[in-house]
């Protein structure tokens, strides 16, 4: 479970409403039919008016995304397994590497060692890796953009949902006990379009962008490191080169020793 979705949404839900109540509002306004009808209904509209029903019906697994934690190899364990092959086909050839295919769990780096077991170009490895990568990054965009979307327009459909309480509300002054109420519900959809907005599907959409960029980091050190045993170099080289992908603070000892003025991430 993604701990801070949870928690991101816990502390929303309590931010509006303690707000509400220390405003002197009732929370009991926020239960107002017509206003959930406009923002919700109306953002699942827009939803479906601007995506097509195959990209719709992954919203569930994108919301399963935002709430489960992302699995991922630790950057260190992959540049260490990395470094590993490399000493080995060095001293054994890359036919070697046959006996460590069954044991890689990652579909993506399975791929593209059998494809330098086999011998294949370097060029052509580097374009089918990458093109993999640029058609999962596509993915996961178009994934993020239906929330960018849905926050873009929900708080629009708030005000939307105000102008239909306010004109409820115009066509009823002669009746003063109720015009206070029918002001308040205006405003409510207004309430509920910002929040759902800016702080659920908004929010979301960057989730999703941030764990595929790091997706995309992992699996960047795959095609180098992929490339570097095709090429021979030499182990300690394949670290220093895939080590660049690591924050500077968590770097290994041996490579934490930096002039003034570096990167101190």
């Amino acid at each position: 479970m993604e701990k801070s979705s949870i928690i991101g949404i816990i502390l929303a839900i309590i931010a509006v409403g303690v707000g509400m109540v220390l405003k002197g509002a009732s929370l009991t306004a926020l239960f107002n039919p017509a206003a959930l009808l406009i923002i919700f209904v109306g953002t699942a509209a827009t939803l479906f008016i601007g995506f097509s029903g195959e990209e719709l019906k992954n919203f569930p697994k994108l919301m399963k995304i935002v709430f489960t934690e992302q699995k991922l190899m630790p950057k260190k364990d992959l540049i260490n397994m990395v470094a590993d092959w490399t000493a080995l086909t060095r001293r054994e050839g890359l036919l070697s590497l046959e006996e460590k295919v069954n044991d890689i769990d990652d579909p993506f780096l399975k791929s593209g060692m059998r494809m330098i077991i086999d011998a294949n170009d370097q060029d052509f490895v580097r374009e089918v890796l990458m093109e993999d990568i640029a058609a999962m990054e596509e993915r996961h965009r178009n994934g993020a953009q239906i929330f960018t979307q849905a926050g873009t327009y929900a708080p629009t459909l708030g005000v939307l949902g105000a102008v239909v309480g306010l004109i409820a509300a115009l066509s009823n002054l002669n009746e003063i006990e109720k015009l206070g109420h029918l002001i308040s519900a205006a405003f409510v959809a207004t309430l509920l379009g910002i929040f759902s907005g800016y702080v659920l599907w908004h929010p979301i959409a960057n989730k999703l962008k941030q764990k595929s960029k790091k997706e995309v980091t992992l699996k960047l050190m795959m095609v180098e490191g992929l490339l570097s045993i095709q090429a021979g170099i030499s182990s300690s080289a394949v670290k220093q080169k895939l080590l660049v992908f690591v924050p500077s603070s968590q770097r290994e000892d041996e490579d934490s020793s930096k002039q003034p003025g570096m990167d101190n991430e």
